[in-house]
């Protein structure tokens, strides 16, 4: 159980909260490199509850900065981007990329003072097709993490952005709940309808998992077990890395690589941030699962559609199904047992159990079960990181040494090693293909 106070500690992050303050340790992907373009229109960004604005300058350089001018603080979205830097509208004053007052027009000479101007700015790089911010007040900001998936050639590489409207910890749980998985995706199908292949055949066999749980150096990890038959034993590892990171077992432990980040924006708003590989004979390349007389199973699709992004605050990356649609809920794909959550799409089923615990999932009603003990171990790790570098200054694993990012990774597997379940993973961590390794598959 999560009482009150924790849970306002764990999903608040803003500016001098202790989530807030943790975020802040680390760099963040906040908007794919394609939404700005050269002496382009300056982009709102919300990110960890500050209003923000973001452009790419003359020369090419990527500018994040408070959205207020500092004379009058009219916003700069509204500025013209311009000859290496934004104006605005207001009175002419000018900022570059580093935040600096660069020009002062409507300030007589010998009265300009530019020089002692000087608006927020935060530290942007580009790589993987995104923007990476680091909101931290390190003179030296620490490397990027280095993932696996970043080594991935960039047109081998997909990124994508989704809005979720609710707190980034709810929507991050999701990713690391492996037995929902029976349920809310896959409720409708009986083990005897699929070939013993399919990746969901184990999950639909035995939808009560068992769990071993454990913290490490770059957050905490599960392994989710069933027995596959005799000596056989399937496997779901997953991984919570700090802050926000998931990587969840949705493809073969051998070949899959993937990232997914979980951005706060403020405390009610997220974006989901998802770096897969598309290259290779994955889960994420082959068609969704099928039962043995060729029939699709219903619901499972991947494909997501957007509304038009807007300028607003909240306007990106926004799903057309949404809370105030029900999320295109199809009772009568429901009654009839064709979807059995009756949402059609397995990232929307999961969007749409996060928004509707509300912005902010009332912890203090929750009734925590065995098959909740990753979330609980999650839950204590980030408390207890987040209260250590406020009492005493230590840095939350990863801050100093992003290096131990490297190592995770997820998916899932059938074994029949009677090693404990750690020794296991290791094991299936040397024996891991790099993406470069990997053949291409004969349909492509």
């Amino acid at each position: 159980m999560t009482t009150a106070t924790e849970g306002r500690e764990l999903t608040q992050i803003g500016p001098g909260t202790v989530m807030g303050d943790l975020m802040r340790q680390y760099w963040l992907p906040a908007a794919l490199s394609s939404e700005l373009e050269r002496d382009g229109s300056p982009l709102r960004l919300m990110l960890l509850g500050e209003k923000l604005i973001a452009f790419r300058d003359s020369a090419g350089r990527v500018g994040v900065l408070d959205h207020r001018c500092a004379h009058r603080c009219a916003s700069l979205f509204l500025g013209r981007n311009e000859q290496n830097g934004i104006r605005c509208i207001y009175h002419g004053w000018k900022y570059d990329v580093e935040g600096n007052c660069v020009e002062m027009p409507s300030v007589p000479p010998h009265r300009d003072f530019k020089h002692k101007v000087r608006i927020k700015a935060y530290r942007a790089v580009e790589r993987a097709g995104l923007i990476w911010v680091y909101m931290g007040s390190r003179a030296e900001a620490p490397p990027l993490p280095p993932f696996e998936i970043l080594d991935v050639p960039e047109d081998e590489l997909k990124v994508s952005l989704i809005q979720r409207d609710c707190n980034y910890l709810q929507a991050l749980e999701g990713d690391i709940d492996t037995s929902h998985f029976g349920f809310l995706h896959a409720g409708h199908v009986g083990a005897d309808e699929l070939p013993e292949d399919d990746p969901i055949y184990h999950t639909v066999t035995n939808r009560a998992p068992e769990y071993h749980v454990a913290d490490t150096p770059w957050g905490t990890q599960y392994a989710g077990y069933r027995e596959a038959g005799p000596g056989q034993t399937y496997w779901r590892f997953a991984n919570f890395l700090f802050p926000f990171w998931t990587q969840a077992p949705n493809g073969e432990f051998a070949s899959h690589v993937h990232a997914r980040a979980w951005v706060p924006m403020d405390d009610d708003h997220t974006m989901f941030c998802f770096l897969w590989w598309k290259r290779g004979d994955s889960a994420l390349t082959r068609p969704p699962p099928a039962r043995k007389d060729g029939t699709a199973v219903g619901g499972a699709g991947r494909v997501n559609k957007f509304l038009p992004n807007t300028t607003d605050w909240y306007g990106r990356w926004r799903l057309t199904a949404n809370p105030d649609n029900d999320w295109e809920i199809d009772r009568a794909a429901q009654r009839s047992g064709a979807i059995y959550s009756g949402i059609d799409g397995i990232h929307l089923q999961d969007q749409a159990i996060t928004e509707s615990m509300g912005r902010i999932v009332a912890h203090e009603c929750e009734h925590l079960a065995a098959s909740d003990l990753m979330i609980v171990r999650t839950r204590r790790r980030l408390l207890a990181a987040a209260r250590a570098l406020r009492e005493t200054g230590v840095r939350p694993p990863g801050a100093d040494d992003p290096a131990l990012f490297r190592e995770p990774r997820s998916g899932y597997l059938v074994s029949d090693d009677q090693a404990p379940w750690q020794d296991v993973y290791a094991k299936q961590v040397a024996a891991a293909r790099h993406p470069s390794q990997i053949p291409l598959r004969a349909a492509e």
